[in-house]
């Protein structure tokens, strides 16, 4: 028998949430960022749950080659371009339109001799300071770009740091401060623009553009801390669930799991769940964190080891062996057990373990 351990991804959810925020993009055209293997949720699986997005927004060229060999045709774009002359091969055979961030790209660009256009979304760093070009490089670049032969400069691009925090929280590096760099730098540039993520799409309108670039969200998890994903209007795509290997009783003043950590304090009844840090379940979640058992939430307690976690039974006493948790998913939001964690939604999702059987529903 299999280790009694599934995620099971929810294509409804996709398709839904894909909808969302189309309605949120209005005529904008839609990105559906599909990185890390589709945030954990298998690049193959998301093609099927938007197959009706304008295009896709990936990363790695194995991950553009796989999208093109399940049978995606609509455009791929590679999100922080080509990292050497040699990928430019397979950029022009995969029809990829590519970021360029640095100048750098853009002699390789024309040192290079595509047998079709190619189409470049060209960065602009508006505050972000990680890729990107400085504003004052951007009218010698969208020169040189111009004069490369089968080259299209399709759209300008930038990247918000704080677009799921309002202005006040912001400081220097506010969402609005940023459009105002990213529209100074268009100054006299009368072609599409791209600058939403999920939490702009969602949180500021005022960004505009021509095409928006959602990515969390259209997994189901919240684009902004604080305010839970189903407040947009979104459904969980990934649910991971667990069996019970045993149940044990602890007296008061007993501890569990290693450090000993927690102790009962009182006669507890102790559920072990076949689910761990090696699983993807983040090993420094906090004693509280829920987990659905039985019709209800209960708390994790003690330290989640490689292998195993522990929850409190004791309000939940039909819950016995063999029975199905949910560690999150429909009913326990992943961004409420990355909150217990120290962290967001986007890191247990893209942290599920290869070992973990998944399924597919919808």
């Amino acid at each position: 028998m299999p280790r009694p351990i599934r995620a099971s991804i929810d294509l409804v959810a996709l398709r839904h949430n894909l909808e969302v925020a189309r309605r949120a993009a209005g005529a904008r055209r839609v990105w559906a960022v599909v990185k890390a293997n589709a945030y954990g949720h298998g690049l193959e699986r998301a093609l099927r749950g938007f197959a009706e997005a304008d295009g896709l927004a990936l990363l790695d060229l194995d991950e553009a080659a796989r999208a093109r060999a399940a049978g995606w045709t609509r455009p791929i774009l590679q999100l922080e371009g080509f990292f050497t002359a040699a990928d430019l091969a397979a950029v022009d055979e995969l029809r990829l339109t590519t970021v360029v961030h640095h100048v750098d790209q853009i002699e390789l660009l024309a040192a290079f001799r595509p047998q079709r256009p190619i189409d470049v979304y060209l960065k602009i760093d508006t505050g972000m300071h990680r890729l990107g070009l400085a504003p004052a490089q951007l009218p010698a670049a969208l020169e040189r770009l111009r004069g490369i032969t089968k080259v299209r400069v399709a759209a300008l691009m930038t990247h918000f740091a704080n677009a799921d925090r309002s202005d006040a929280d912001a400081g220097p590096m506010a969402l609005s401060e940023q459009l105002r760099a990213f529209d100074a730098a268009c100054a006299g540039w009368s072609g599409p623009r791209c600058a939403a993520n999920s939490a702009a799409l969602f949180l500021h309108p005022q960004v505009g553009g021509e095409a928006v670039r959602p990515g969390i969200a259209l997994y189901g998890a919240t684009p902004m801390a604080g305010r839970p994903a189903a407040s947009f209007g979104l459904m969980p795509a990934m649910t991971l669930s667990a069996s019970l290997l045993s149940v044990r009783q602890l007296a008061a003043g007993e501890a569990i799991g290693y450090g000993s950590r927690w102790r009962a304090a009182r006669t507890s009844r102790i559920g072990i769940v076949s689910c761990g840090y090696a699983d993807g379940y983040p090993r420094v979640a906090a004693d509280g964190t829920p987990v659905w058992a039985g019709g209800r939430r209960v708390p994790l307690v003690g330290r989640v080891s490689m292998d195993m976690l522990t929850i409190d039974l004791t309000e939940a006493p039909q819950v016995d062996v063999g029975a199905e948790v949910e560690l999150w998913g429909e009913r326990i939001p992943v961004d409420e057990v990355a909150e217990a964690a120290g962290t967001v939604g986007y890191e247990l999702l893209c942290a599920l373990a290869s070992r973990v059987p998944v399924a597919e529903r919808g």
